[in-house]
């Protein structure tokens, strides 16, 4: 997965930059879709950054988990943000809050399955794809992320 979320993201890291120190809107990394003649699915990877680190308590259907500067989980997306002083970033003095959102992208629906397993699989990619990205741009201490996702809550 982590060679996988690179290879997109060394595309996408040049457009961060960019917008740096702004805070965005959400703007795509990859869609991942399954083969066809199976049950569609799609699968969104996004980035966006951040004003700051999150002030308020997550949604009722998130769970917390112990990630970057934010974490959160739920049966059909997480997001993970951490923080980056980068050299590649305009100011390497500023502090980036970047936010690596993974959605499964369909009309709402009750999740199918077992909903932690879900929730464990959404934070494992959003996870791979922050710390690539933080690897990608050069961020102090790879922004805080650990070598694994931490799938325990807060």
């Amino acid at each position: 997965m982590d060679q996988f979320a690179g290879d997109f993201l060394s595309r996408s890291w040049p457009d961060l930059v960019e917008e740096f120190p702004a805070s965005t809107v959400t703007k795509d990394v990859c869609r991942v879709y399954t083969p066809i003649g199976t049950p569609d699915f799609d699968l969104r990877i996004t980035w966006r950054l951040a004003d700051g680190v999150p002030t308020e308590p997550p949604a009722p259907n998130f769970t917390e988990l112990k990630m970057g500067e934010d974490a959160v989980a739920a049966a059909d997306k997480a997001y993970v943000q951490f923080a980056c002083r980068s050299e590649k970033l305009l100011s390497s003095s500023s502090m980036g809050h970047i936010v690596i959102g993974v959605q499964h992208w369909a009309v709402p629906t009750e999740p199918e399955g077992d909903v932690q397993q879900l929730k464990d699989a959404y934070a494992t990619v959003a996870h791979s794809f922050s710390l690539a990205m933080a690897r990608e741009l050069g961020c102090e201490k790879n922004g805080g992320l650990p070598e694994r996702p931490v799938l325990e809550p807060a």
